[in-house]
């Protein structure tokens, strides 16, 4: 986002410090498109407090989430109920990793945390024949074409941060306690890493100041 004018971006820090809504969990249902209706195992890498493992329990027949801040792997614990077919534990990625095979792999704004290369090398090598890869992440803007989604994105985000929280001033949600840290690669240098590591991976910028991966092993 630092490519818009200062003053507009302090005043869309002020509305959404006042009106916060989580822009992670706005793909999660985007997310769950691109995966089977049922599958064996999922790995929810960069798990924060589970709000996307516990989706995923819904069609899997176990999940496994994982973050490197143990207070938040204790809060996503917390906050799955007894029986749910997800699991949480405190894992440094990507060396740490569950091996798996897993059937699907999920990462949500955690791979700009992580060695891109080695992380997708990673999550290759843990997925199943036919597994699914989804990756929602954040690039670092460059081009003409990422000022102006990024500047595109400014009036739909007040619009939903409104919305969302019908007009009143909100404590911000769980999921957004996680920490955070700016994304270092623009997303041509994200595209061509990926394409030459993961063959046939489809990628896409997106509103938000996000954009998406998605890759099935052969």
């Amino acid at each position: 986002m630092t490519s818009l004018p200062h003053r507009i971006l302090q005043a869309l820090d002020r509305f959404n410090a006042v009106h916060p809504w989580d822009h992670n969990a706005h793909y999660h249902r985007w997310i769950l498109r691109q995966l089977p209706r049922r599958f064996g195992s999922a790995l929810d890498v960069g798990s924060g407090t589970g709000d996307l493992a516990r989706l995923l329990a819904a069609r899997a027949d176990a999940v496994h989430g994982v973050d490197s801040d143990p207070v938040i792997v204790s809060r996503a614990r917390r906050l799955t109920p007894e029986g749910t077919a997800a699991t949480f534990s405190v894992a440094e990625a990507p060396t740490d990793l569950p091996t798996g095979p897993h059937d699907a792999i999920t990462c949500v704004a955690t791979l700009h945390h992580l060695p891109f290369a080695e992380a997708l090398d990673t999550f290759r090598g843990h997925l199943a024949p036919g597994g699914t890869l989804v990756v929602v992440g954040l690039y670092r803007p460059r081009t003409a074409t990422d000022h102006l989604l990024g500047a595109a994105a400014v009036l739909p985000n007040a619009a939903l941060g409104w919305l969302k929280n019908r007009g009143r001033t909100t404590p911000r949600p769980a999921s957004m306690t996680a920490r955070t840290r700016p994304a270092d690669m623009p997303f041509s240098h994200i595209a061509a890493q990926a394409h030459t590591l993961l063959p046939g991976a489809r990628l896409r910028r997106r509103l938000f100041w996000r954009y998406t991966l998605t890759w099935r092993r052969p």
